[in-house]
């Protein structure tokens, strides 16, 4: 069955960087499109980037120029590049597939 395997979260001081993985098995990872979403406490869900199987991308307008997403179809991992992160950065990301999302990993940025 599809499964996402989301890590690399933590706590990070404002102006800090991280990087999230998630490894993905069950599908065929080189064709789908992939995308980060993030919850924030007490707030709805909220699309971050998507990339597609050519490697193009998206981004939330928050998040521009600070995140980058990537994908390595060898390994079927998908990462997220978090730089100059910001307070309003935290919540709990998630890895997503076109079928299936991941558990989700805590990101915390302290100000």
């Amino acid at each position: 069955q599809v499964r996402l395997v989301e890590s690399g979260g933590g706590l990070v001081q404002e102006g800090g960087s991280l990087m999230l993985s998630c490894e993905a098995s069950g599908f065929i990872f080189g064709t789908a499109r992939m995308a980060w979403s993030r919850q924030a406490p007490g707030k709805q869900r909220e699309w971050v980037a998507n990339i597609e199987s050519s490697g193009a991308s998206q981004y939330a307008e928050s998040v521009k120029g600070r995140f980058r997403i990537s994908r390595d179809d060898v390994r079927e991992t998908l990462y997220l590049q978090m730089n100059n992160l910001k307070v309003e950065d935290t919540g709990v990301y998630y890895c997503r597939s076109p079928l299936s999302w991941g558990q989700g990993v805590q990101v915390t940025v302290s100000s």
